[in-house]
């Protein structure tokens, strides 16, 4: 079996980190955003706030059923 030298491992590593910061921030940055109900008014909701959600709600259904091997991604 080859081992892949410490330099490239060393480098994997690296832009793995840089990555997986750059998804906390983005969950962060969600995550606040559904604080605030996500700029909307909760006593004026519309429909357009709803299709917006489901938009969102698409988005990250296709992430988690990835992550999670669950919809099309199931075994």
């Amino acid at each position: 079996m080859m081992r892949r030298p410490a330099r490239d491992t060393r480098k994997a590593i690296d832009a793995y980190i840089a990555k997986k910061a750059e998804i906390d921030a983005m969950l962060a940055r969600i995550s606040r955003l559904s604080e605030d109900h996500f700029g909307a008014d909760p006593g004026k909701v519309n429909w357009g706030d709803v299709g917006t959600l489901e938009d969102y709600a698409r988005h990250l259904r296709r992430i988690t059923d990835a992550a999670f091997r669950e919809g099309e991604h199931a075994e």
